[in-house]
């Protein structure tokens, strides 16, 4: 018996998580997507993931250009992911970027940022793992926005603690 997938939605969205825009560059072109399934995966080989629907534009875009980064959200980026999670192509021509290593955009404001080479893709249901190994990072100053029961929030509390 198949379990009903808009009770797992609802009781996934008592799961806070963190947002991000995950980018990619393939030839000169680049794309990004509004992610919450994100997951480190292993500190030593250092892996993380990034689940991606097969049917999204970003599944292909990853996929040929072999690169990602993962660009954690300042408490005050809800227009950026707002922006980032519609469907169809994505506009930069009005957002403050660096190129990562992979060629990728990083960000401007984002909490901390993660370049990937792809190294894997896991085929999982109706999505892909894509496995990256992160060759660039950095952390920032900030609060990161937060996606919890179908809503924005953020860490009023804890506003960030070092645990280095």
């Amino acid at each position: 018996m198949a379990f009903d997938p808009l009770l797992q939605r609802r009781i996934m969205g008592r799961f806070a998580t963190g947002v991000t825009v995950v980018t990619t560059k393939f030839n000169e072109e680049i794309s990004g997507m509004t992610a919450n399934a994100v997951i480190s995966l292993s500190l030593d080989p250092a892996i993380v993931a990034v689940s991606v629907d097969k049917s999204a534009t970003m599944h292909q875009q990853i996929g040929a250009g072999e690169c990602f980064v993962i660009n954690i959200l300042h408490k005050d980026q809800q227009d950026i992911s707002n922006r980032f999670a519609k469907p169809g192509p994505k506009d930069f021509s009005d957002i403050d970027f660096d190129r990562a290593i992979s060629g990728a955009p990083i960000l401007k404001g984002v909490v901390a940022w993660l370049d990937c080479r792809l190294t894997q893709t896991v085929s999982v249901g109706d999505h892909d793992l894509f496995l990256g190994e992160p060759i660039a990072g950095s952390v920032n100053e900030g609060a990161p926005l937060i996606y919890y029961g179908g809503q924005y929030d953020s860490l009023v509390a804890a506003e960030v603690r070092e645990h280095d």
